[in-house]
């Protein structure tokens, strides 16, 4: 179970560096990919950059 927390926590961090490099808040996208994870990753991908 603990391998779970460790990767949905990894997954937030390269979230976050990934919308730092979008020119958008790494903060609130960390916040927003502990609760949706793999779905805010995707959203991310797609987005353009600002």
């Amino acid at each position: 179970m603990n391998e779970y927390f460790v990767g949905w926590g990894t997954l937030a961090l390269i979230n976050a560096g990934i919308a730092q490099g979008k020119n958008r808040s790494g903060l609130n996208w960390f916040l927003l990919s502990l609760l949706l994870g793999p779905f805010a990753t995707f959203c991310l991908v797609i987005a353009d950059k600002r």
